[in-house]
């Protein structure tokens, strides 16, 4: 058995490295254009789109690729009803997208001014309203590669959706600075999906057949997925703009500037372990095998992440001096107290796919209530005496709590075996 078959998530994350590479690099070039076209203003109006558009892309594929894998995991040797499963999902989820289409359209003037300060940007708002549906066919597409283990169409899918997002990116920012910049967000998962069509071989027939008992999968995941939806990019939202109106939009464009260096080295994690667990822990019935995966992920992937964040901090002027103008010096000095929370984000996840997966409502639920009114409320408190630096303690504490919270909540995993999840 080489290494590679031996430590599988290894392999899933090796896998996925080049297309996170080719992600990273761009994503570094694409924050250095915003720096210097756009400056800290720029950054947190974009900020405070980027999170609206994740709010509601995120409502519009509630519980789909929870529910789809594991339905796909339920019925490996059928295509036919693999394809009802993806008929059924298509035409539920492009129904709600719909809905937030016209809901978003209707309040785009006054979303608009609060969002940026000014209700001419409500026309952007109103490009991504329409063109919300791609997201979730685009969704659909990936999580039907995802459930199959197609990781290098995936990786393929992700590498060509980075390349032509950067080049049309750079391109509207240079023509047209701030609303460039929003048109291109707006555009984005338009074009995502036209990649991902492009990878797709005739694999499924799908149809617009609803067949209503899948419903009772799909409900599980909703609750779950609608709080965090909802929380995390409303709670950003909410801090931005409370920099903003407590301070200036150059403190926010600060604040935005680390989260946006965090995500480089995050989604190689988050991508490679949504790849991995979500399969891997749906196929599981025993805690005794849950914590055979734990042991694995905290003495393979967690040393591995440090070293990661580790390198960061060394490098953290030269990534900066690439990714940043001279107005963004203070990032350095703030960016310790991102990696040190990200650390304790990254060790949450290991049993924060498992109540994903298992869908436990009431802990997810509780855990995300937790987290992210910890990380709001501690923001509030710290920032009037420390500024931006007590937003940044406050994501390490409220992501330090809800790590000793999951510990409390999985203490008897480690008294009792073979107990069915």
């Amino acid at each position: 058995m080489n290494f590679f078959e031996k430590h599988k998530l290894l392999k899933v994350l090796s896998l996925n490295a080049f297309g996170v590479l080719v992600q990273f690099v761009l994503g570094i070039f694409s924050v250095r254009i915003i720096s210097e076209f756009l400056g800290p203003n720029g950054m947190a109006l974009t900020g405070n789109f980027r999170s609206f558009t994740s709010l509601f892309k995120s409502i519009s594929v509630l519980g789909l690729k929870e529910g789809l894998i594991k339905l796909f995991l339920e019925n490996t040797d059928s295509k036919e009803e693999k394809n009802s499963v993806v008929s059924s999902f298509l035409v539920f989820f492009l129904g709600l997208s719909f809905v937030l289409t016209i809901l978003i359209v209707l309040f785009a003037e006054p979303l608009s001014s609060y969002l940026f300060q000014n209700p001419v940007f409500s026309v952007y708002l109103n490009y991504f309203a329409v063109l919300l549906p791609f997201f979730v066919l685009q969704t659909l597409l990936i999580t039907i590669f995802n459930a199959n283990q197609e990781f290098k169409k995936i990786v393929g899918i992700q590498i060509s959706t980075n390349i032509l997002l950067f080049v049309s990116s750079f391109y509207f920012i240079y023509q047209q600075e701030l609303e460039g910049a929003f048109f291109a967000i707006a555009i984005a998962d338009f074009v995502s999906f036209f990649v991902a069509v492009f990878f797709v071989r005739k694999q499924f027939s799908f149809s617009f057949k609803f067949q209503s008992h899948y419903l009772k999968t799909i409900s599980k995941f909703i609750g779950m997925a609608l709080v965090s939806a909802i929380l995390i990019p409303v709670t950003a939202i909410l801090i931005r703009n409370y920099i903003i109106d407590n301070s200036s939009l150059y403190n926010a464009g600060i604040w935005e500037a680390i989260t946006r260096i965090s995500g480089f080295y995050m989604m190689f994690f988050s991508a490679g372990l949504s790849l991995y667990y979500l399969p891997k822990l749906s196929a599981l019935k025993t805690d005794d095998e849950f914590k055979t995966e734990l042991k694995y992920y905290f003495k393979i992937l967690i040393p591995v992440f440090m070293g990661v964040l580790l390198m960061v901090f060394l490098l953290k002027d030269i990534i900066i001096s690439i990714a940043l103008t001279s107005e963004f010096q203070a990032v350095s000095e703030l960016l310790i107290w991102q990696l040190i929370g990200d650390l304790f984000r990254v060790m949450t996840l290991a049993f924060g796919f498992q109540i994903l997966v298992k869908a436990m409502v009431s802990k997810y639920i509780f855990i995300e209530i937790i987290y992210n009114g910890l990380f709001l409320g501690l923001s509030f408190f710290l920032f009037d005496s420390l500024q931006v630096k007590g937003v940044m303690q406050a994501y390490v504490i409220a992501n330090a709590i809800t790590f000793f919270v999951v510990l409390l909540m999985f203490r008897k995993l480690f008294f009792k075996y073979k107990k069915r999840v």
